[in-house]
């Protein structure tokens, strides 16, 4: 194994296929990415009183789970070498001008953006803004997407994004079925009705998300003659009773402008919601959606300076009218206050949390794209509402002057009204005409054999459109390069043309020089805590290292300037990229097939139930509807089982956290042929080993039933167990936590599943990728066939440069910190749930219970402590409330957790003095925690001094975290609900 990895410990892993690492121990990138030092893992396996990593695993985990040989892996490489191999992929790959549309568009990252969010830790590495007082910045720049949304689709309310176009299409089907209490249209036979120029990816996907509901979906041209009458007709022709909502593409995929408001009228005279699926530039120059009668607007951000990405990752968004707002989906940032009475930003209308939900969310979307809804709104913010109306209008004027030069060469242009995309009429010439482009370096559209569509955009140029000229067989636009910016053209009726205000907030016209957006993203950057500040010990969320070399490759151009719908020959690079990671991880969890198309976890968890279900249905057993879900499971197991058509039944979880075995049969007899499936998390949720997986695991498929392993807490398993091997059929990964993509605030996340052979042809496929690599039945998860391809190199690196090794000795070390730490703290809070020997798996929980009832300090005291100390908090209250459940992760060094054990001690004794009365209940550090730097020079009349507020437990000054609010009052911002950008007066 080499005398890095696990040392002697751990040779029963290897296998002949798994040569031991020949390179020398400095070079290994495990080196770099594992924190303690070899002298340090000594010191915490005395601690733990363990005498070896190895010990430590066969004390820990059951013998029914741990494998019996090493992965079979490539041998790892340093970070140069996996630089070079990703570099030849690269290479692999064909960049040319993408004019394909389909809601993707060329888009140029304003520089400032690029380094100073996409390729910085400051942003990357932050985590989901739970502990709002210290992720103050992140939380002003999802107000700021929220407010450019809800401006430019003339909303009052958007979400803080949803993760691709597609999915937010399918969210809002589900709102709009829920939202519609109209007596006529919410019966069961009342139908979605859905326009024929939605894009396709989106017709699918809803279609996907539709069937297991039992929605029905009418497909129509929705806009041929009198509204009315287009709606009556299809609903005749369908036999459907009535209909719940409609959904129309802004502009249509064919390019087309059409006026929304006759449709949208029509619409609700027969009880229906409206969803328009809207281009966001399109926007700042004609009338938003919004105006027009939408009771719902879902689109994406993408060409608002995120990269293609061959796909993603992209923020998508939701706006909704009022009254809609409590039932939108995802997350809302709200304006709040502090204990100072000062605004403060925080996640609004938790309640909805899928978490706390569970089977009575109304959607399992657990995560958003933080990171690119950032960049999104750093692009409005920069460019400002003038900026983005030229772009804007450029971009018209470019497919304006395209089509006039069409025309001028005799080919039929077949809408007169459009923004960026012309569509084209060739009888009969279509596939000659897209070859000739793209012989030229230009992607255009092939519609049918008689049409081919072309999408203009932001990197537009003259040469371009010159190139797709020649193509069709006509001259060049003339003077394409020099339109004007300032005047719209014909292409964009007058009647159809915006003329309200948007982006009026002084936030949109404040930063347009280099010079101030900078500072600006400098200024929002210091006042959050990531993980380039110090550790973030959230359990459940693994927050480990995103290492630099694995990061760097995401914004190359051979891989960020992918269109998701070029020929797979394009893309050979990435596709090889994509299958060498998903037979990776199909060894690693020991599964048969993996698809990486889900880009969420949520998401993964979906498609696995998906293609259970498809399995039982190909069976005959269409009836089995029931999933099994132990009480203590993540709340999204049960928001996608009933998204997926199933009923939830819970099974009790005994004293000691394990699923009880008794109930679990009781249950099973109780639904036998109904069973479909179990949900359970392995290591559990609450942190632990249980050793009865294998006979549940028994049981399950003793009835008939699928066993489902939630790969949450994956981490505890890579290199020493397969899911796929000890009795599981389909997991879910998550590539934002075990495999080094960054949480980014609260996304990007890949979810990709892995699935035991029976259950491979229920994958998800795509319609819009042309060249396959198995043949699956099942229905599109994403917008994009690869999901979010563009962030794939960050695990591909991780895993190339760890090698079977490598990834082995990081999980052992996992399990290390996780059982340092609640050896330290054990007797200071004790560790609820434990395995055999007392050990814990790779996060434990800290039960802060008794302490509340001693002390009156309660959970969320102790977490908003931690900031004063410099810490971020661990899980609160999840899955028992009024504990911490607390994951160190690999990453961490033996100092930073000596830090975090210091601390929460420190913590304790301060608990213990206001149990005495050295303080009084009501003011004391816990108290008042988090304490600011303004709140020093107020006037200081706290029974503590300044410095133990401040720099408690004998913090370096030089070091310190200053939190830039007090402690939010969350109910406030829940009853005085705003979500936008406040005016400048409300910080006076």
């Amino acid at each position: 194994m080499g005398d890095r990895v696990l040392s002697d410990e751990v040779e029963p892993l290897m296998s002949d296929a798994t040569p031991a690492p020949s390179t020398s121990a400095s070079a290994l990138f495990s080196d770099r990415h594992i924190g303690p030092r070899e002298h340090e893992l000594a010191q915490m396996l005395q601690v733990v009183g363990q005498p070896s990593l190895q010990a430590l695993i066969e004390a820990a985990m059951p013998p029914v789970i741990r494998a019996d040989a090493a992965l079979d892996l490539p041998e790892p490489i340093s970070e140069a070498a996996a630089l070079a191999e990703l570099r030849a992929l690269a290479g692999r790959n064909t960049l040319a001008v993408p004019m394909i549309g389909l809601g993707y568009h060329g888009t140029h990252t304003p520089g400032v953006i690029l380094r100073n969010v996409l390729e910085s830790p400051a942003w990357y590495t932050a985590y989901t803004p739970y502990q709002p007082e210290i992720s103050q910045g992140r939380l002003e720049a999802l107000l700021n997407f929220q407010t450019m949304v809800a401006d430019l689709s003339g909303l009052p309310i958007a979400n803080a994004s949803l993760l691709d176009e597609a999915t937010a299409a399918a969210e809002a089907m589900t709102l709009m079925r829920r939202g519609n209490r109209a007596k006529e249209s919410s019966g069961p036979g009342a139908a979605l009705l859905v326009d024929v120029d939605v894009l396709p990816q989106t017709k699918a996907v809803l279609a996907t998300r539709a069937n297991p509901l039992g929605l029905r979906i009418v497909e129509a041209d929705l806009f041929a003659g009198e509204p009315g009458e287009a709606i009556e007709n299809a609903l005749i022709a369908a036999g459907a009773d009535g209909v719940f909502g409609v959904v129309v593409q802004l502009p249509g995929a064919s390019g087309v402008l059409r006026d929304l408001a006759p449709l949208a009228a029509a619409a609700h005279d027969r009880g229906a919601l409206v969803c328009a699926a809207a281009d966001l530039l399109s926007l700042t120059v004609i009338t938003p959606p919004g105006e027009c009668g939408a009771d719902v607007v879902v689109g994406s951000s993408q060409r608002f300076g995120v990269p293609l990405g061959y796909g993603g990752p992209h923020a998508a968004f939701m706006a909704v009218r009022a009254g809609l707002e409590r039932s939108m989906p995802g997350r809302l940032v709200g304006v709040s206050k502090d204990a100072a009475g000062a605004p403060a930003y925080r996640l609004a209308l938790q309640t909805r949390e899928q978490h706390i939900r569970r089977e009575k969310a109304t959607s399992n979307i657990c995560t958003a794209q933080v990171l690119l809804a950032v960049m999104a709104s750093m692009y409005a913010v920069y460019h400002g509402p003038a900026g983005l109306r030229a772009i804007a209008t450029r971009v018209a004027g470019h497919a304006d002057r395209l089509a006039e030069a069409l025309r001028s060469g005799g080919v039929d242009v077949v809408h007169t009204a459009f923004f960026d995309t012309v569509l084209a009429g060739v009888p009969g010439r279509a596939g000659e005409v897209v070859a000739a482009a793209s012989a030229a370096g230009v992607l255009l559209r092939r519609v049918d054999d008689d049409h081919v569509a072309v999408a203009c955009d932001e990197t537009t140029t003259g040469e371009h459109l010159a190139a797709v000229a020649k193509a069709f067989g006509v001259s060049a636009p003339a003077g394409a390069s020099e339109l004007s910016v300032t005047e719209l053209p014909g292409s964009i009726p007058v009647a159809l043309r915006r003329t309200s205000d948007y982006l009026t907030h002084p936030v949109f016209h404040a930063h347009h020089s280099e010079t101030a957006m900078l500072r600006y993203l400098r200024r929002l950057a210091d006042v959050d805590y990531a993980l380039d500040r110090g550790m973030i010990p959230l359990g459940s969320c693994t927050m480990k290292l995103n290492a630099t070399t694995e990061m760097e490759p995401v914004t190359w151009p051979e891989f960020a300037g992918l269109h998701p719908y070029a020929p797979a020959a394009h893309a050979a690079g990435t596709r090889e990229l994509v299958a060498q990671l998903e037979a990776w991880l199909t060894e690693i969890t020991g599964y048969d097939a993996v698809s990486i198309q889900p880009n969420a976890g949520s998401q993964g968890e979906f498609a696995g139930l998906l293609a259970i279900r498809g399995y039982h249905a190909a069976r005959g057993d269409a009836e089995r509807d029931v999933c099994l879900i132990p009480s203590s499971a993540h709340g999204t197991n049960a928001a996608s089982a009933v998204m997926a058509g199933m009923r939830v039944v819970v099974v009790a979880c005994d004293e000691n956290g394990n699923v009880d075995l008794p109930d679990l049969r009781a249950k099973i007899a109780e639904h036998g042929p109904r069973l479909a499936a179990i949900m359970i998390t392995y290591p559990s949720t609450h942190g632990v080993f249980e050793e009865t997986v294998g006979e549940l695991c028994a049981a399950v498929h003793d009835a008939g039933g699928q066993v489902y392993v939630d790969g949450a807490n994956l981490n505890a398993l890579v290199g020493l167990s397969q899911p796929g091997r000890f009795g599981a059929d389909v997991s879910h990964l998550n590539l934002h936590k075990t495999f080094c993509i960054p949480h980014g605030g609260g996304g990007p996340g890949v979810g990709p599943v892995g699935v035991r052979a029976h259950l491979t042809p229920y994958l998800p496929g795509h319609p819009m990728d042309d060249a396959p690599a198995r043949d699956v039945t099942g229905g599109p998860v994403s917008a994009a066939p690869f999901g979010s391809a563009g962030i794939l190199t960050i695990s591909w690196a991780y895993i190339r440069m760890m090698g079977a090794a490598g990834l082995s000795r990081a999980t052992a070390v996992a399990l290390l910190n996780a059982n340092y730490i609640a050896t330290r703290l054990r007797e200071h809070y004790p560790v609820l749930y434990s395995g055999r020997d007392g050990l814990v798996a790779h996060e434990c929980i800290l039960d802060l219970r008794p302490l509340t009832k001693a002390t009156g300090v309660t959970v969320d005291d102790v977490a908003k402590r931690l900031i004063d100390y410099g810490f971020h908090a661990p899980t609160m209250s999840f899955p028992v409330a009024g504990t911490l459940m607390v994951e160190p992760t690999e990453s961490e060094d033996l100092a930073e957790l000596d830090r975090f054990c210091d601390a929460m001690i420190a913590i304790r004794a301060e608990a213990d003095r206001v149990a005495r009365g050295d303080w009084p209940a009501d003011d004391n550090p816990l108290h008042n925690a988090p304490h600011t730097a303004v709140s020093l020079t107020a006037d200081w009349t706290h029974p503590y001094s300044r410095a133990e507020a401040v720099f408690p437990g004998g913090q370096d000054p030089a070091r310190k975290y200053w939190p830039p609010v007090r402690r939010i009052d969350g109910a406030y911002g829940d009853r005085h609900l705003v979500c936008s950008c406040p005016p400048p007066e409300a910080y006076a």
